[in-house]
């Protein structure tokens, strides 16, 4: 069931997602996390400032009531499940925007000041580190 993958700064998406709250998946059959998923990889691929942030995905990630839901994360770091974002490059440059501050923050945390507007609202929850918890 695990696949091993790098450490380090990484987006996690849920590849399983639904398109938006209203629908399972687009015209053709697609869900909102692959199509998000596939934005984030152009992106990323497109633009060498998110270069240290690697693009991962996965089936759910048990965020079911928020849509195209994605985990934010780095080694030793303060990470954040996000969601409802629409599945297109917007939504992608925003992830990424945030999850390169996040990499580049000592803990993971990122100052309010600092979060691109295409993040703010799409808050789910914060996940402590392996072996800490915040104060």
């Amino acid at each position: 069931m695990l696949r091993a993958v790098g450490p380090g700064a990484s987006v996690v998406v849920c590849s399983t997602c639904r398109l938006s709250a209203e629908q399972r998946e687009d015209a053709a059959g697609r869900r909102g996390g692959a199509l998000l998923v596939e934005a984030l990889h152009r992106v990323r691929d497109g633009d060498p400032a998110y270069a240290a942030v690697a693009v991962q995905d996965m089936p759910c990630l048990f965020a079911c009531d928020r849509h195209c839901a994605v985990h934010v994360r780095g080694t030793g770091k303060v990470g954040y499940v996000l969601g409802d974002f629409t599945p297109d490059e917007e939504a992608a440059r925003a992830i990424l925007d945030y999850a390169a501050r996040h990499a580049e923050s000592e803990e993971g945390v990122v100052r309010y000041a600092d979060w691109p507007q295409g993040v703010k609202g799409h808050f789910i929850v914060r996940t402590p580190p392996d072996g800490f918890v915040c104060s």
